[in-house]
């Protein structure tokens, strides 16, 4: 359950969907598997956070990252449960990796060999933030026009625009990138 929101905000449902669905599905095109991290879901793999659960963004990341090492995947591109829409060359902005969105770093693409210092921040009693895990391995902030949603109450999702926003990736925005 998520403590602003008030209730379990993946299960939240915008437009006829869970978000939760819907961010699965703006993530699919961007990934050659996407799976669900923290929970079981009908249809989609399921992840464990690691080391357990209740460590927040990094449990998360933590527990897709040794997925990926488990099925030899280099990275993982990781979002939010509340980020149903994406830029649509996401992964291209984000590439090489690591790196992520500067207004979101939970949007992110990670390099599996990355595990090891993020498993060590998360057993070792470092902070247990994004930006200081970022920090830690030295990830890249990209600067984007593209807002991505942010659904912290019901009021947020209240608020959530009715088509993607119009605020799509632009090459001034990959020359932005490529200069960060």
């Amino acid at each position: 359950m998520s403590r602003r929101f008030g209730s379990d905000k993946a299960e939240a449902v915008f437009e006829g969907r869970s978000l939760l669905h819907r961010t699965a599905t703006a993530l699919h095109p961007h990934c050659d598997m996407v799976a669900i991290v923290g929970r079981k879901v009908s249809g989609w793999p399921g992840i464990e956070d690691w080391p357990e659960p209740g460590m927040g963004p990094l449990g998360g990341l933590a527990g897709a990252l040794a997925h990926a090492a488990g099925h030899e995947f280099a990275q993982v591109l990781s979002v939010p449960v509340d980020c149903i829409f994406l830029p649509p060359d996401i992964r291209g902005l984000l590439e090489p990796a690591p790196a992520y969105l500067e207004s979101q770093p939970v949007i992110g693409l990670w390099p599996v060999v990355a595990r090891a210092r993020l498993e060590h921040m998360l057993t070792e009693g470092d902070k247990r933030a994004v930006r200081a895990f970022v920090e830690r391995i030295g990830a890249r902030a990209v600067a984007t026009r593209f807002a991505p949603p942010n659904v912290n109450t019901p009021d947020d999702l209240a608020q959530l625009p009715r088509a993607a926003p119009a605020s799509a990736v632009t090459s001034e925005d990959l020359a932005d990138a490529a200069t960060r």
